[in-house]
């Protein structure tokens, strides 16, 4: 994996940028903000992006602009700026095409318990991101950890991003942090936590407004790395805009959780 550009242990560490690539412009401008933002609060960064949004609910939804095309985005922002990035992947074929170019595999929550797709991300030698089946336990993800050690690769961490409440919404157990945090680095998922899916339109809503109360739960009890998708205009963005955090708050946002952060280590 790409070094990350700041080690200090009393940070959480970043994955954000744009649910989805719609363009190499917009990426390398959200790249460029999120950067200089982190740089000034010495908060390790990951650029995240899909290649591709394999699991829409509608057929007529935004999937991507073409994989290899968008690869080659994640390429370009992670030589432009010198860092990691990481984006999905839905088939087993897809792990040595897009470990071509980036640091770090994601397995969707909703694939997290497919071995052959886990395995072959694991094989890749790539750092591997599973993220916890809303309809998983925190503690059924070490079976998941597991699988990608016993395939000879070290460098796996989890994420969160909440479990289902009913039919539309979902809830984050902040128990799960330090239950998955026994064995793996803990990402808490902000924005996708917040999602409200299977509406009636077919168009997933969610709940900006509770962003920052997600975030600051997840930094007072100390895990690793949030998880925060952000646009310039979320209203516009081509996937997952209803729970995106608008890049304009993302400075204010970070910077009082780096506040929280060196006080609960004070402790």
């Amino acid at each position: 994996m790409k070094k990350l550009k700041h080690t200090d242990s009393n940070n959480f560490f970043l994955l954000s940028g744009p649910c989805a690539i719609e363009g190499e412009d917009m990426a390398l401008r959200i790249a460029e903000k999120v950067v200089s933002i982190t740089d000034k609060l010495k908060i390790p960064y990951v650029f995240k992006g899909s290649f591709k949004k394999a699991n829409r609910s509608r057929i007529d939804s935004f999937t991507g602009i073409g994989d290899e095309k968008a690869l080659k985005i994640l390429e370009k922002v992670s030589e432009t700026f010198d860092i990691p990035t990481v984006t999905d992947i839905h088939r087993e074929e897809d792990a040595a095409m897009a470990a071509a170019y980036v640091d770090v595999l994601q397995i969707p929550a909703f694939l997290v318990r497919q071995t052959d797709l886990v395995v072959a991300a694991a094989k890749t030698g790539k750092h591997v991101n599973l993220k916890k089946g809303q309809f998983m336990s925190p503690e059924s993800m070490k079976h998941a950890v597991q699988k990608v050690l016993d395939s000879g690769n070290k460098n796996v961490m989890v994420t969160d991003r909440g479990t289902m409440f009913g039919y539309q919404d979902l809830v984050v157990d902040v128990r799960g942090i330090p239950t998955m945090k026994a064995f793996a680095p803990t990402v808490l998922d902000v924005t996708h936590s917040l999602q409200q899916p299977n509406q009636n339109s077919g168009v997933t809503g969610g709940r900006p407004d509770m962003i920052e109360t997600v975030a600051r739960a997840g930094v007072v009890n100390e895990v690793d790395g949030l998880f925060i998708e952000t646009h310039f205009n979320p209203s516009e963005a081509k996937s997952d805009g209803a729970n995106m955090l608008d890049l304009k708050y993302l400075e204010g946002l970070l910077t009082r959780l780096v506040a929280i952060r060196q006080c609960v280590k004070s402790f």
